[in-house]
């Protein structure tokens, strides 16, 4: 770590090129990386807890329904060709002791982050599924009138394993709060239409990564750095490192789901600062231009949550109306919850940037980590007026072009008239 901020030092006294000064390099961006290395994974990012605090709700209004979507807790990533590059990079140079000691830090965290990964693709791990527990107890612990006594709710998975497990880490852990909770679990390809619908988005996908490589072809890349920190002779190295380019990127993509399996070594500490930074800046640019408000793709993307803000519409009538249901729960993946914050206006992660403003403002590591969440948490009062506060990551948020009755309390037919502000 200490290696890592000497370098961060010398970069911001330097200078570097005039590039690198420009719109996608971001202070903020550069002092959250600086105090936690893994928040350059984005997504892969474990999920961060910060403190909660509520504003006191208007007078005689009491919470009585909650409306969730949670993304899947951390998780292994896809394939395993980068750890074995790196192990079998390091252990050719370990056997003619070439390895410095943060070589063999990486060359050891390499091999437990190909353990973890164990050859299962998208696999949540145990670190995951203590991520929906614990929001869900700090969910029961912070609305404890919504859930009390014997009431019932529904929880609704993607079909994909990861989310199924953290639909159940979470429901179990809200039934050992008030074991008399009833909650019915259910997963299917007909709730995927909502859930996770993918429709149009690999051309997204792919119009977003070519966007975000043009932004970014000049930002310095320093691959050779790394070779002075992991080998006492990086010359005499080189024979074991065909590419410095392909090496550095290898260890990135080793680095970002090492905290999802609980390892505690810093393995980015091996890396230069740009090279962390110019990754960590190509992928916030993919993961918003691709799946949120951008000026120039949102309107196509944004719209495709409708069938999910349907969903989270209807069920909240129902249960308001009804009273059948405390809350209901809905377990699926990122992208969705990105273009579903989006569609509502979170402020903060549905904000409407151009490609300039992504790396200023927007900052997938808190947007988007590992089992991000959208709480919607109803209130009503004894007239039956009712009232909607907005939580993301568990914090309250007010929704960007529309005026709260107070606060972050929200009048719900006022929300729903306005259920396309996306549009502004």
């Amino acid at each position: 770590m200490r290696k890592a901020i000497l370098l961060l030092t010398a970069l911001l006294t330097l200078g570097t090129t005039a590039a690198f000064a420009q719109a996608w390099r971001s202070e903020t961006a550069v002092r959250a990386l600086q105090e936690e290395h893994s928040r350059a994974g984005n997504n892969l990012n474990s999920y961060e807890f910060f403190p909660i605090y509520d504003t006191p709700a208007p007078k005689g209004y009491k919470p009585v329904y909650i409306s969730h979507y949670g993304r899947h807790g951390s998780r292994s990533n896809w394939g395993g060709k980068a750890y074995n590059n790196v192990i079998a990079t390091l252990e050719a140079a370990q056997q003619e002791s070439l390895l410095t000691p943060a070589g063999e830090m990486l060359l050891q965290g390499a091999r437990d982050v190909l353990a973890g990964w164990d050859g299962m693709d998208g696999r949540l791990s145990q670190r995951g599924a203590r991520e929906h527990a614990a929001i869900a107890e700090r969910m029961y612990k912070r609305y404890p009138g919504v859930f009390k006594g014997e009431k019932n709710a529904r929880a609704f998975s993607s079909t994909v394993q990861r989310c199924i497990i953290s639909m159940n880490s979470f429901t179990n852990s809200l039934v050992r709060q008030n074991p008399k909770m009833q909650i019915r679990l259910d997963t299917g390809e007909k709730f995927m239409d909502y859930l996770d619908n993918e429709k149009g988005w690999e051309r997204m996908t792919a119009r977003a990564m070519r966007k975000s490589y043009e932004w970014l072809r000049d930002v310095p890349d320093d691959s050779l750095g790394v070779l002075s920190t992991v080998f006492t002779d990086p010359e005499a190295a080189r024979k074991f490192v065909k590419s410095a380019r392909q090496f550095t990127s290898d260890v990135y993509d080793t680095a970002v789901v090492a905290e999802d399996f609980d390892i505690e070594e810093d393995l980015y500490s091996v890396l230069p600062f740009d090279a962390i930074y110019r990754r960590w800046a190509q992928n916030n640019m993919f993961l918003y231009l691709g799946h949120c408000n951008s000026v120039e793709v949102g309107m196509e993307r944004v719209p495709m949550a409708k069938s999910l803000v349907e969903d989270i519409v209807n069920k909240a009538d129902e249960a308001l109306t009804e009273g059948n249901y405390a809350a209901d729960f809905r377990f699926g993946h990122d992208y969705p919850l990105m273009a579903l914050a989006s569609y509502l206006g979170v402020e903060g992660v549905g904000e409407r940037l151009e490609v300039d403003e992504i790396c200023q403002k927007w900052f997938g590591f808190w947007n988007i980590c590992m089992a991000s969440n959208l709480q919607m948490v109803f209130y009503r009062n004894k007239a039956g007026h009712v009232l909607v506060k907005f939580l993301y990551q568990e914090q309250e948020r007010k929704l960007r072009g529309l005026d709260p009755v107070v606060g972050p309390y929200y009048d719900w037919e006022t929300v729903k008239a306005n259920l396309e502000g996306y549009k502004r």
